[in-house]
């Protein structure tokens, strides 16, 4: 008879988790997912269970849950901390490394190159190709709010607190604000919600959702975590080092969105766009492309960090953005795990976390104002565009990366 199997608890070996599998065989895994996947965050998770759950029989149907449930609560990118958790469950943190680089470099080299190329052509604020370009992403954030609305704010209660942060957002346009808003929310949350749904008590990690890393290193992680968002700034105002502002503000962004990855576009503009780095037509102009590529949104920041080369060197900058805006997401997934079964059964945990999503919603609708409608539409030709392109979208079901493309045909051919 085989040994029971172990749960993995404080005795786990020093040297990392319990690896069932090899890094090699986690990148190839996610190499085909990151060269394939479109259509946003929620149908990212759909191809891993299709490939982890069901093909590859890597993780239980309870396990996966219990993973999506956990980054759907964290800050970051919750299809690419997915990812990161399963290829830390599969093969320790050399697979949580080879998963993310995997699934994110395919898309990140695609914009890496689309970023060069707008800087060989230059993105004159009235050629037409990027017109459509914006017009398309007016669309894209427009039903992105839309959808976030009907599953984060669609109570009496959390869509009071969505306009409220909508409002705080709109009036005091700033990091700190958008920050203040989430906080906010949050609060409200734990104080004003009533319920929200129960955990699912058979998604636990007695059923394989456990991936044996040990509390001590969990808490260094979180640590590292903090003490990253509270040194980069202070360490980049001291030294005035480029990379290392550039590091601060990617690590802030990748560190405070809550809601998916259309959230990180309000607070990299902030960054970027706020301090000068980029201009707003290529930044809508990188959003738009974003769509029209595989893998996580998230990859927005390759672009914008190869339009704010370091040392002369696009690519260096692509990286550092790049690293940057992940490494909140890695250090939060492997310092949550073990701490995770106690707070998903808190219900005031669940209430400020519904909160928190209802803010998220007002800022992303702030965000449709102002940058995207704002400098999306700018005629009526414009208007007309990313009105046809939303209802591609919403009603034809069309997908976004047919539907970016497409608006930049029209626009290079029309406007």
């Amino acid at each position: 008879m085989s040994p029971a199997p172990q749960t993995p608890e404080e005795g786990t070996p020093a040297s990392g988790p319990r690896a069932s599998g090899t890094p090699g065989e986690v990148f190839w895994s996610f190499l085909l997912l990151g060269l394939t996947s479109f259509g946003g965050p929620v149908a990212h998770l759909g191809y891993f269970r299709d490939a982890f759950v069901v093909r590859r029989g890597w993780l239980t149907e309870a396990a996966y849950a219990d993973l999506v449930a956990l980054c759907q609560f964290l800050p970051g990118p919750a299809s690419s901390q997915v990812g990161m958790a399963i290829g830390l469950r599969r093969a320790g943190y050399a697979g949580m490394a080879a998963a993310w680089a995997a699934f994110t470099l395919p898309s990140a080299v695609l914009l890496v190159a689309f970023a060069l190329g707008v800087q060989a052509l230059g993105a004159e604020p009235g050629a037409g190709w990027l017109l459509g370009l914006k017009a398309a992403a007016v669309a894209v954030v427009a039903h992105a709010v839309a959808g976030m609305a009907a599953s984060l704010a669609s109570g009496t209660r959390q869509a009071t607190i969505a306009v409220a942060a909508l409002v705080l957002v709109l009036l005091l346009p700033s990091a700190l604000s958008q920050v203040t808003a989430i906080a906010l929310g949050a609060l409200a949350g734990a104080l004003w919600l009533t319920s929200q749904p129960d955990a699912d008590p058979t998604d636990s990690a007695t059923h394989g959702s456990g991936t044996g890393v040990r509390r001590r290193t969990a808490l260094a992680c979180l640590a590292v975590f903090a003490a990253l968002l509270a040194a980069l700034p202070v360490l980049a105002a001291l030294t005035g080092n480029t990379a290392l502002g550039m590091a601060d503000s990617f690590y802030r962004a990748g560190s405070l969105v809550f809601g998916g990855g259309h959230v990180v576009l309000p607070l990299l503009e902030t960054e970027v766009v706020g301090a000068g780095a980029v201009d707003h037509e290529s930044f809508l102009a990188g959003y738009g492309a974003a769509q029209a590529v595989p893998g996580p949104l998230f990859t927005f920041a390759a672009y914008l960090g190869a339009l704010m080369p370091v040392a002369g060197s696009p690519l260096l900058g692509a990286a550092i953005a790049l690293v940057a805006v992940f490494v909140p997401s890695a250090l939060l997934v492997a310092g949550a795990l073990p701490f995770w079964e106690r707070l998903r059964a808190n219900a005031r945990v669940r209430c400020a976390a519904a909160g928190a999503g209802a803010a998220v919603v007002g800022i992303l609708a702030a965000a449709l104002y102002d940058p995207v409608f704002v400098q999306g539409v700018v005629s009526p030709a414009t208007m007309a565009l990313a009105a046809v392109a939303f209802v591609a979208l919403a009603v034809w079901r069309a997908p976004a990366w047919a539907v970016v493309p497409a608006a930049s045909a029209i626009g290079f051919l029309l406007l």
